[in-house]
């Protein structure tokens, strides 16, 4: 007689990704009530829709290996869309609620990126890079073309208050617009998640990593590829759209330039490609690089370029992969000898940092506001551009601390090393058990 079962079992994995799940859920939900300013308000709605743009374009970078220059083409075309959308809903033209307006954005990024990526797709590798750079220079140089539809220069505006409150909601507060972003920005989160574990989103990896075997088996790459392509622009489509939402306002200056695109691409990057929370990551950067970091210094885009240049140089994972690598550490009880070390790193390369920040700061100064004086604030202090003790002081500051950061670096990846031995001599001891 078959024995019955009195309880319910759970596999570990499955458990933790709800709890994962509920966390972000919640983060979204508690955020605005924790930092309540308008400008935290307002950073936290564009890294709701950067997190669904940024993951769109993983689909095409980190899952399928396609480096695109032109992400932000199906971005800001679904913004256009989009925002038309609104203005002629608003006139009762057509019956579209506010809710889903980001939806008929994903819709125009599907169309377009049907269109054009059965051109794009066609190519892979370096060819498929300057095809979407060659398409996003021509879709933005026409915006000025045709100025009814783009707006010319000043751009389409709209009024995202019109119609009947949804569900007593008039969507005119921020707090409320908000709200709407996050609950698209879960739900796209988790559809894209479900992707990666479709036949098509493992197929794609397939594609990703060697076509040539995925072609002798009888898959067509070139299909793969195009129907991943039309994925992410739907999803490129909802960012869009919820933009548009957000800002009442589209400029293809903006939305459709090649440096939008970049911004996708490099924030992507520093945020962990080859992980599926690094563009998560990615987005809170670009938020806090192109709103905090551009209001502390003029020498912003310098700054971000060196921290690019330094994450490629020690951590061409970004920073999920720094994450994962310590998560694994921890798992085997070894991270906790490895604080003494990371104090030292960090403390070395903040003091290098504020050498480079201090020699930065002096020589725009000169170059940018030299009618305001020699004397540059920096970081509650001054800095004197004629005096050649401050260069002196911070070049040295400069060399002596990458001196000790790089002698530091090396103690700690000899102990990073050893560390790993360890694990691997565990790993393979509880397999043999």
């Amino acid at each position: 007689m078959a024995r019955t079962k009195t309880h319910y079992s759970f596999r570990p994995l499955n458990a933790a990704r709800c709890a994962i799940w509920s966390l972000f859920a919640l983060a979204l939900v508690v955020a605005p009530l924790v930092f309540k300013s308008s400008l935290a308000l307002t950073m936290l709605s564009q890294i709701g829709y950067l997190i669904v743009i940024c993951l769109s374009y993983n689909i095409l970078l980190g899952q399928g290996g396609m480096l695109s220059f032109g992400h932000a083409v199906y971005v800001g075309l679904g913004s256009f869309i989009a925002i038309h959308a609104m203005n002629l809903a608003s006139k009762g033209a057509i019956p579209v609620p506010l809710v889903l307006i980001p939806l008929v954005g994903g819709l125009a990024g599907v169309f377009f990126a049907a269109l054009l990526g059965f051109v794009t797709t066609k190519k892979s590798g370096t060819t498929f890079a300057m095809i979407t750079l060659g398409i996003g220079e021509l879709v933005a140089s026409m915006a000025l073309m045709f100025p009814s539809f783009f707006g010319g220069e000043g751009g389409v505006t709209t009024n995202r208050v019109y119609g009947q409150p949804f569900l007593g909601i008039t969507f005119g507060p921020q707090i409320q617009v908000y709200y709407l972003i996050a609950s698209y920005c879960f739900v796209c989160t988790a559809a894209m998640y479900a992707f990666t574990g479709t036949p098509l989103g493992r197929m794609l990896n397939a594609v990703r990593d060697n076509p040539e075997r995925v072609e002798f088996i009888g898959y067509n790459t070139q299909r793969v590829r195009y129907f991943a392509f039309i994925v992410s622009g739907f999803f490129a489509g909802v960012g869009g759209g919820l933009a548009a939402i957000n800002f009442e306002i589209v400029n293809a200056a903006d939305s459709l330039a090649a440096a939008r695109s970049g911004g996708y691409l490099l924030f992507t990057f520093l945020g962990g490609a080859t992980f599926f929370f690094g563009p998560i990551i990615g987005a809170v950067l670009l938020v806090f690089a192109s709103i905090l970091l551009s209001e502390l210094s003029k020498a912003w885009l310098l700054y971000l370029g060196l921290i690019f240049l330094f994450m490629v140089m020690y951590a061409p994972g970004g920073v999920a992969s720094l994450i994962m690598m310590n998560v694994r550490v921890a798992a085997y009880g070894k991270l906790r000898t490895l604080w003494v070390a990371y104090l030292a790193l960090a403390g070395t390369a903040l003091f290098a940092v504020l050498g480079v920040a201090a020699i930065v700061e002096m020589i725009y100064h000169i170059q940018l506001n030299a009618a305001l004086g020699p004397v540059v604030p920096f970081l509650g202090a001054s800095l004197d551009t004629r005096s050649l003790d401050t260069w002196a002081g911070a070049v040295f500051l400069l060399l002596a601390s990458l001196g000790l950061f790089e002698l530091t670096r090396r103690s700690f990846l000899r102990q990073w090393d050893t560390i790993q031995e360890e694990i691997e001599r565990e790993i393979k001891h509880r397999e043999a058990l």
